[in-house]
Parts: C-alpha cells; sequence; structure tokens
C-alpha cells in the first residue's frame, strides 16, 4: 500500500499518484457521478435528478472530463428522440471497490448529512 508518510527519514511527500487521483476525484462531483453511474448506463436528465445541487452545465463540464479520461463513455440514441447515454468504462468500473470502501470509511467515521 502507498502511503504519505517517509519510510527511509527523508522529507515527507504524498505520492505523486495520489495527489493527481484526489486531485481529480476529490473535484466537486466527480465522485458523486461514478458512484451513479455505478448503478448502470444513464440519461444527462436522469443524472440530473440523482445529483440534486449539481447545474445542468456544470454536469456537462464534470461528464466532459471524465470522459475525457476514459472514465465514462458517451453514446449517442438514435430518434427519435434523440438521447445520450452516459456510463462507465472498464477504467471507471475498476474505480468502484475504491469508492466502495471510501463509502463505508465515511460511513463508520464522518457524520450524516451533506458535508
Amino acid at each position: 500500500m502507498t502511503t504519505c508518510s517517509p519510510t527511509d527519514g527523508g522529507p515527507r511527500a504524498c505520492p505523486g499518484g495520489l495527489s493527481r487521483a484526489f486531485a481529480f476525484l476529490g473535484k466537486r462531483w466527480n465522485g458523486m457521478i461514478l458512484g451513479t453511474l455505478a448503478q448502470g448506463p444513464a440519461g444527462f436528465a436522469e443524472l440530473t435528478r440523482a445529483l440534486p445541487g449539481i447545474s445542468e452545465s456544470v454536469l456537462s463540464d464534470r461528464l466532459g472530463e471524465l470522459a475525457r479520461v476514459d472514465l465514462v463513455s458517451r453514446t449517442v440514441r438514435e430518434g427519435p428522440p434523440l438521447g445520450v447515454s452516459y456510463q462507465l468504462t472498464g477504467r471507471g468500473a475498476a474505480l468502484l471497490p475504491a469508492l466502495d470502501e471510501l463509502a463505508r470509511w465515511a460511513d463508520e467515521n464522518l457524520p450524516t448529512g451533506r458535508c
């Protein structure tokens, strides 16, 4: 396991991978979008309803970011009516065990309610 503590007596530094992961996944809404898509593919309107408080423009931005790093895929459904569906890619699904562990930890260690 990679930790943020020195093992050789050198200066403390958090591993680069952990810093990058939290910089990206810690961005507001990214983790919640991934957690919502863990339940299966969803359309834009369904995601908006599932994530109270997120604006459509922020949701669109976050989905674009998640797609650019290949955690989420976007599929256009032929119409009528035309539709767009989002789902986790293999890389996105690979994060689910870590997200499940974070959720379990939060349930056990953080007060309930919105942060």
